[in-house]
Order: structure tokens, then sequence, then C-alpha cells
């Protein structure tokens, strides 16, 4: 059932902001200089009550990771260094990540590689491993790597595919990897048809042996999918341009129960794919989620079924004319947390009507409505958030991919930001340094310690520390 815009109007106008802020993190860094303001250094309030966050960044001698004091972190896999059980090495361009519970208090993170386009092209693109392999042509793919204390283990989980991107997690146990190209076989050097979604399985090898494309959750320029766990709904963004990318949702078919390897048993056709339709308030129809300039801003969410979801002649964003569906520039990251989905669009530039660094959307499932959480101005210090995931110590913690100096930094609930993390790894010269952007930010099962990735060259990173739950502020 969709929802009118008489009823979202009225439930606005009664609950008013309950409808903004309940289980929200709320606005964050809209202040031009937030990562530099003085509550970001774990001094005291002017109510005497201690600062939020972990207090200043301390520059790191080995020039990788500059932290706060007390807090350390370890190189769990470094490209070109550490190698895999098979004797190759670790592959390149890191990307989306999740942790799971592995035996014996073990962890264990599935490692989306984000490379496009031939094999050739890369010094260390993922190895083709036997019975792994989509489209062997394909240099990109995921490695699975089992952290414990005392050593550290990575295989290929799947192979053969390209620009594995984000991904997300599921309920179930398992990682859902995204291919963020349009590629069909013949173009690039492909063999197959590129841009869907593939489940990788890490704590069963066999599990993922013959990788099969989910064509269901349709072909296009994957980012990220989140599971809805109560409705059995997936929530997928796409990065794309020309015109701007659309948000999605797939509804499984009728009687369908998810499950480990449940999805790879569906028809190509089957379920409903649907890109999101917003309106405001008064019932006008938004066209680009850059629209909004103040956070807080609350859309209704209608869905429209998607016309050609494996796009055999045209992409989907371009299956709809102005007017069917809402569009927005880099739809990335996504996480699920308080009962809803996070959703982040990096920036927007002239291709947008408005432009801004960075958004962070709330999507309530049960609402139907879509909010403004962060909005990053132009010209601030932080930009370009991209990967994301909620803190069991409170709020977000959220990675850079910017221009400049890259951080991990989080937001409580009441939205005041700290820094936790700063890439000082420069991939550039000394006159023109370069720092790449931090992906994969996740918490262990646990909650101990924080796994995060330096894209280039391609490091896997485990912080650990006196982590707190932060005040609301």
């Amino acid at each position: 059932m969709s929802l009118t815009r008489r009823d979202f109007a009225r439930s606005t106008a009664v609950t008013g902001a309950g409808v903004v802020l309940a289980g929200s993190v709320g606005a964050l860094a809209t202040a031009p200089q937030a990562l530099a303001a003085t509550d970001l250094d774990g001094a005291e309030d002017a109510h005497g009550h201690p600062g939020i966050g972990y207090g200043p960044l301390v520059p790191d001698p080995d020039g990788v990771l500059a932290l706060p004091a007390g807090f350390s972190y370890r190189v769990v896999t470094y490209s070109g260094r550490t190698r895999l059980e098979s004797g190759e090495s670790t592959p390149s361009n890191h990307d989306g990540t999740a942790a799971f519970a592995g035996p014996r208090g073990a962890v264990l993170l599935v490692n989306n590689h984000e490379l496009k386009g031939p094999r050739a092209d890369w010094e260390h693109p993922v190895p083709l491993t036997e019975g792994l392999v989509y489209d062997p042509a394909a240099a990109g793919g995921c490695t699975v790597v089992e952290v414990r204390r005392d050593r550290v283990a990575e295989w290929v989980g799947i192979a053969g595919t390209s620009t594995n991107c984000a991904g997300g997690s599921t309920p179930w146990g398992t990682w859902l990897t995204c291919e963020e190209t349009e590629d069909r076989a013949g173009q690039n050097g492909m063999t197959k048809d590129h841009g869907y979604v593939f489940e990788v399985d890490p704590a069963d090898r066999r599990a993922n042996r013959a990788p099969k494309p989910l064509k269901a959750l349709g072909r296009y320029a994957h980012e990220a999918v989140v599971v809805d766990p109560k409705r059995g709904h997936l929530f997928l963004t796409e990065d794309a341009s020309g015109p701007n990318g659309l948000f999605y949702r797939w509804t499984p078919p009728e009687g369908f129960h998810h499950g480990r390897g449940r999805l790879r048993t569906l028809a190509d056709d089957a379920g409903v794919l649907q890109a999101f339709r917003c309106f405001d308030s008064g019932g006008r129809f938004v066209d680009d989620l850059s629209r909004a300039t103040r956070t807080g801003t609350v859309y209704g969410v209608d869905w429209v079924d998607v016309p050609d979801r494996d796009a055999a002649t045209v992409p989907v964003r371009k299956q709809f004319t102005d007017g069917q569906v809402t569009r927005a520039r880099k739809l990335e990251g996504m996480w699920w947390g308080d009962g809803g989905v996070y959703v982040v669009s990096s920036y927007a530039r002239e291709e947008s009507p408005v432009q801004h660094d960075g958004q962070v959307w709330f999507y309530d499932p049960r609402r139907r409505t879509l909010t403004l959480k962060v909005l990053l101005g132009t010209g601030g210090t932080l930009d370009g958030p991209d990967n994301i995931t909620v803190s069991p110590y409170g709020g977000l913690v959220i990675a850079e991919d910017g221009e400049g100096a890259q951080h991990l930094f989080g937001a409580t609930d009441s939205g005041r930001t700290y820094p936790i993390a700063r890439n000082e790894l420069n991939i550039g010269t000394e006159a023109a340094p370069e720092y790449s952007e931090f992906t994969g930010v996740t918490f262990s099962p646990d909650g101990h310690t924080l796994f995060a990735n330096i894209q280039q060259p391609g490091i896997m990173l485990a912080i650990t520390g006196p982590w707190k739950r932060q005040r609301r502020g």
C-alpha cells in the first residue's frame, strides 16, 4: 500500500518532531569547522561534564594511523606484503567489510576488493581460485579474513567479479557483495555481464562454489545493501550519474523465507524491485535528495516498480522519466540500525540541483519516511562520507572519502562529532601529498575492535582502546 500525500501531511502535523528525532542520530557536522571544534578534544564542557570522544589525535611515528592517546592499531592484511593461505598476495583496493563471529573466539571478516576492468590492469587482483570464479577476466572479488589473537589467515571467498565496492551483512550470517559497474560481456575485456550482487558465506567455503549472481536484485552500479530483519525487504543503493542514481527496495516473493543460500535459489525475476519516489509534507514531488538543505527535513516515500531489472537495453535508472522517481548523487554506504536504514549520499556537484559535501539519511520502513540526519556544507572540514556503521557505544562511525585529510569520525545521538582516526599514509609525494579514503568500517561482534581499511594500497586495520558510551551531548 502506498503512503498517500494526505496521510503523510497528517502524520507530520500530528507527531511533529517525533517523526524527525525518535530513535535518531540527529543532525551532524553542520558547522564548517566541526572537527576543529573545542568539544572534540575531550575537555569538560560548560557544565563540568566530560567532553565527548577520546581526545585529540596523536601522530603515528610509523606514518600510518593517528589515534587518540590510549588507542592502538594492528595491521591485519596489507596488499603486496601479507599472503593468502594459497600463497598469493593479499589483493589490493580494500573496500566494504563486515565482521562475523567465527569458531573458538575467532572473528571472520569478508573484505571486498574494488578492482574494475581486466586483471592485467592490477598488480594484485583477487586470485582465480578453482570453483570460486564467476568471470575469469575480472579482477575483483572478496577475501575472507580469520583473525585470532595469535594469527591471521586469509582466503578467497569469490573471484572474477568486478568493482566490488560496498555490500552488506545479512541477519543469517553471510555477506552480500555489490558490483559497482554496468559492464556487459565484451566491454572492458569482460566475458560475462556485470553489475550484480553475489552472496558470500564466511563460515562455509563449500557454499561459495559456483558463484551465482542474484539477478532478482537487478543489474546496475550497486553500492550497498541492507536487510530489513523484520519484513524481509532488501534495500540497495546505486552509485551512478548521468542521470543520478536511485535508492531501491526489493520485496521477496510471497512465502519466501530468508536463510543461508536461499537467495541463490530464486528465479531471476523473483520478487519485486522498486525505486523510491519522495514528496514533502505539502505533497510536492522531490526530484533529487540534494533539494534538502536543512537537517531534520522529512520526506514521505512511495515505491515505483522497475520495468526491466536486468537492464537488457536501457540502464535501470534511465528507464524512468523525470517526475517518476527521486534521484541522488553518490548513494553510497548503508547500515541497518534503530529500526531502519542509514543511507549515505557522499556529495552533490553541478550534476545535482543543489551542491553539498555529504548527507546521511534515515529511512523508517514502518512510517515510510526519509529523514535528513547529516548535512555537510561545501568547503567545510569534513566532506565525502562513505562507508558507515552504527556504533555499539552509541551514534555512528563514518568513513571519510573526500579531499585532503581522511578521517574516521564518530557522531553522538545528539549530533556532536569527534575524531577517531586520521590516515597518515602518504601515497602521493612530499610536494603533493595524497591520502586514500577509509573504507569497510565495522565493529567486531563483541564490540571491542573497530576494523577499518585504507583503500590504497589496501590495508586492513584493527583498532582497540578504551571505548566508552558517548554522551548525547
